[in-house]
């Protein structure tokens, strides 16, 4: 998962016409560590799909701020700048919760293709 550590980085890559899921996280978060083995298996069954980045929260408290970020870890999708949907929660995330998450964005995307 690609390393995001600015914002105009960040911006420059939403910005794309590939849905891209920006996951939120810390090094301190304890739930951010449980989601780390099964996150490579998700990424590469969606990565025909959806772009992935990661960016740690304390790295750019500012862009956070803008989209509300408060819990971590958090998605959010991305599509042509404009957010398509998001995953947050205070409760630890499951692979399950998580893939159903990807589904919805996947279909939103290509909803708003159309």
């Amino acid at each position: 998962m690609e390393q995001v550590k600015s914002e105009s980085v960040f911006q420059q890559i939403i910005d794309g016409d590939k849905p891209t899921i920006a996951v939120f996280k810390t090094t301190w978060c304890k739930d951010c560590h449980y989601i780390e083995p099964f996150m490579p298996s998700i990424e590469e069954q969606y990565g025909d799909r959806l772009n992935f980045i990661q960016l740690d929260r304390d790295e750019v408290p500012d862009l956070c701020e803008q989209l509300n970020i408060l819990g971590i870890p958090s998605f959010i999708a991305f599509r042509n700048g404009q957010e398509l949907v998001r995953f947050v929660s205070k409760l630890r995330k499951t692979r399950e919760e998580i893939e159903q998450f990807l589904d919805r964005a996947v279909e939103v995307a290509s909803a708003l293709k159309k």
